[in-house]
């Protein structure tokens, strides 16, 4: 079995001064063969924090403008013969102010993004976004779209701060949901 890390919008400076220690202790807790950071890191600091762990590998989101704008908007990564797309879930600069009004009305839905990383990512077999820090682990179209919701930030009240990990059967083929398992983490 591998076992990747995932995580999404620590926002470490611009909301929170430091990677909260308990998402470190997680990460060292488990196996990890790398850690997937979908977006929103903020700072190269909590990268190299992150390092000191597994190696990883990091998408740019809306907020990694100023000091990570040389990372991808999107990373296409086979692991164990699965193939995993990684994108922030924010889009194009066009699409972000598109939705940020739709957003701010009714709160963010999953149910906006979800059509356009099935269309945008045909080949994966796994979606790995964040961007609206809330959870997701759910099977669509025979694809695991997986969202590890924030470490520091839950976009609701009521949810508790969190992170992810895929298990993947070593070596296997992504045929069914038995060959990877997403599992959410929460950090209360």
């Amino acid at each position: 079995m591998l076992t990747l890390g995932v995580i999404a919008d620590t926002h470490v400076p611009d909301r929170r001064r430091s990677l909260d220690p308990r998402v470190l202790e997680m990460l060292r807790s488990r196996d990890i063969h790398a850690i997937l950071h979908a977006g929103d890191v903020s700072s190269p600091g909590v990268l190299a924090a992150l390092e000191q762990i597994a190696p990883v590998y990091a998408v740019r989101g809306n907020r990694d403008w100023l000091w990570l704008r040389h990372l991808p908007f999107e990373r296409m990564m086979t692991f164990a013969g699965v193939t995993i797309a990684m994108t922030h879930g924010h889009g194009t600069w066009w699409r972000y102010f598109l939705d940020r009004p739709y957003f701010m009305l009714y709160g963010y839905r999953h149910e906006r993004l979800l059509p356009r990383l099935l269309a945008g990512f045909r080949q994966a077999e796994v979606i790995v976004f964040g961007h609206g820090h809330l959870p997701l682990n759910e099977w669509i179209d025979g694809r695991l779209l997986f969202n590890p919701g924030s470490p520091h930030f839950p976009s609701k009240k009521n949810l508790a701060p969190s992170l992810g990990f895929l298990h993947i059967q070593d070596g296997s083929e992504i045929r069914d949901k038995r060959n990877v398992l997403g599992e959410i983490v929460t950090l209360d």
